[in-house]
């Protein structure tokens, strides 16, 4: 493909295609973390084929060539993000906090604990041990805030006393394929605050978007200024 089409301009549905399939060789044990890292890095950065062919060349075909795969552009493959052993199980933060970011293993099981202090839980780029995660909040004084993708579905059952849990504003429709986030406990004076937000990629790919379209307008412009 790249000494066919060497200069062939990648779409944003072509990079996504390629991420789903590093997503499934990870998934499938063919890449560790680091190396998908390294690879995802360069999809994103990629703007031919031919900077495309080489992240997937020695990983096995699965049909069609993954620069040219057919699908729905920009939906996340869930199944590849479901499964393994989950990190720290526990998040405590008393008079100080706590985090847990980026490329990370959710468990089944998570338990948050914020006294005087806070917490952050950003699963955009997490995997998921189990298609159902609870995540229990204690808090008091303190807060937690959860970051969760679209498509996850997200059930808040928490009590607040002089305190609150909150949903995520703007809730759509959950995806069927997505993990289930259930986050439960007890906010007194404090509060566990849940927010949704697209993941890194998909922002990156929405940036060069509306560059690419300011650009075009900004081309458009100086060509009538010229004219």
């Amino acid at each position: 493909m790249s000494e066919e089409l060497p200069e062939l301009r990648a779409s944003d549905a072509d990079r996504e295609k390629v991420a789903e399939r590093l997503r499934d060789a990870m998934a499938e044990g063919r890449l560790d973390m680091d190396e998908f890292g390294e690879r995802l890095d360069a999809v994103y950065r990629a703007r031919t084929y031919a900077e495309l062919e080489p992240l997937t060349s020695d990983l096995p075909a699965t049909g069609a060539p993954a620069a040219r795969a057919t699908g729905e552009p920009g939906r996340e493959n869930w199944p590849a993000r479901i499964g393994g052993t989950g990190d720290n199980r526990w998040g405590i933060g008393v008079l100080s906090g706590f985090q847990h970011t980026g490329r990370w293993t959710v468990p089944a099981r998570f338990r948050a604990i914020a006294f005087w202090g806070g917490g952050q839980l950003d699963l955009r780029e997490a995997r998921f041990e189990s298609r159902e995660t609870v995540i229990d909040c204690w808090t008091v004084m303190g807060g937690v805030n959860i970051v969760v993708p679209p498509g996850v579905q997200v059930d808040v059952r928490g009590i607040g006393v002089m305190g609150g849990f909150g949903r995520p504003v703007g809730d759509d429709t959950p995806d069927p394929d997505a993990p289930r986030v259930v986050i439960r406990g007890f906010a007194f004076w404090g509060g566990v605050g849940t927010e949704r937000k697209p993941i890194r990629a998909q922002r990156r790919l929405e940036k060069e978007r509306r560059r690419d379209e300011r650009g075009g307008a900004d081309g458009g412009d100086d060509r009538k200024e010229l004219g």
